[in-house]
């Protein structure tokens, strides 16, 4: 089932959703128990997703990209999470919050040394600003970078960072200034060869398992000037500029979560007979799907209209926040709500359905919690 909707994708984003809905029903949505009750992202998938150009969707070609817009990304983004929410998050911490801030913000040097190889799914991209005492709060970030000759020296410690244990490239967010505060931060590339670079322990994560997760620790990590992504003592820019992308593309994770939920109640309720009826024709039922398809549908609306803000540069901060603060908790929701239609087979783990809950919260924690999101939102209504 997909939404009756035409949204006028136009003809290069409609062939996108096909291609990605076909790889992802084929590829990914058979494994999605697996990967889930083994914690272990495939790795054959990323040559597979780097073959059919989606891991830089926002690239530039003569980079090994494709050179299309966030509206393909966040397309791409749902469906694929439609198939397995955990591939989705890793995916879009790869494409997105790897790749496309080197796209943004490095330099030409930078980016034909680390693109093409990411875009091709031969190396592995994360992004590392979370620390255990700086996840809201992350201009409390405390990793240092110190100048020693051409090299930074970088100690310290990051925490939950998605594709971390796979990573073969970060953007890794450092201090490099005396002031605390949003003064004196720096983005790094990182390789994960580099020395003094190693990662603790894989967490063992509610949802989104396969979706590997770890800390980092910098021992005196040896990281030369040039790596540098953007501006000396101006990371903060970097970081604000890909957190409204970030949540952007990241919103679309839920969106295909929704879906997943809908994928199994409709023919659950068609099938399953209690009272000599179908469960589908009991007017409850019926509200409920009701419900859960307008959720969708408007969270869709609002999904595509914002990243077609920001393909026309004109996305704002409200809008980032307020699209997966949305899209989040409907997800939670309609998981539920999925849950509730199958009764007590909703309960066990023979159905997805406590898989997609699982997965569908970690949206509502992660890329700025569900409270950071309605400040950010209060705030900017408020001052404009």
């Amino acid at each position: 089932m997909t939404t009756s909707l035409n949204f006028h994708f136009g003809e290069t984003a409609n062939m996108m959703r096909e291609s990605v809905s076909d790889f992802a029903a084929s590829e990914i949505a058979p494994h999605a128990a697996k990967i889930d009750h083994d914690n272990q992202f495939p790795s054959i998938l990323w040559k597979k997703l780097g073959s059919m150009g989606l891991l830089g969707i926002t690239v530039e070609e003569e980079y090994g990209g494709t050179g299309l817009g966030y509206l393909e990304h966040v397309i791409a983004m749902e469906e694929i999470s439609r198939a397995s929410g955990s591939v989705g998050l890793s995916y879009g911490a790869h494409s997105n919050l790897c790749v496309n801030q080197i796209s943004l913000n490095g330099t030409a040097e930078q980016k034909k040394k680390y693109l093409p190889k990411l875009c091709s799914g031969d190396h592995v991209g994360a992004l590392a600003m979370s620390e255990s005492d700086a996840g809201s709060d992350v201009m409390n970030l405390q990793l240092r970078a110190e100048k020693k000759e051409h090299h930074y020296i970088l100690n310290g410690t990051k925490m939950w960072i998605t594709n971390g244990p796979d990573a073969d490239v970060l953007v890794v967010y450092a201090r490099t200034g005396k002031n605390s505060g949003k003064n004196g931060i720096t983005a790094f590339l990182v390789e994960k060869n580099y020395p003094g670079f190693s990662t603790a322990q894989k967490l063992d994560k509610l949802g989104m398992r396969g979706s590997n997760t770890c800390e980092l620790v910098f021992e005196n990590c040896l990281v030369p000037e040039e790596n540098i992504l953007g501006e000396l003592n101006r990371g903060t820019q970097v970081l604000m500029k890909g957190l409204d992308i970030e949540r952007l593309i990241l919103a679309a994770g839920p969106v295909g979560i929704m879906q997943a939920c809908l994928d199994i109640v409709l023919p659950y309720v068609r099938e399953r007979k209690q009272f000599g009826h179908a469960i589908g024709q009991f007017q409850l039922i019926q509200a409920k799907l009701a419900d859960m398809y307008v959720s969708l549908t408007s969270s869709r609306a609002y999904l595509y209209a914002t990243a077609n803000s920001a393909d026309r540069g004109q996305i704002t901060r409200k809008d980032s926040a307020g699209i997966i603060l949305y899209t989040s908790e409907k997800a939670t929701w309609m998981a539920l709500q999925a849950i509730q239609c199958l009764g007590g087979n909703g309960y066990i783990n023979e159905f997805p359905t406590g898989r997609l809950l699982r997965d569908a919260k970690l949206y509502e924690i992660g890329a700025g919690t569900s409270e950071i999101r309605r400040i950010l939102i209060g705030r900017e209504l408020f001052t404009e």
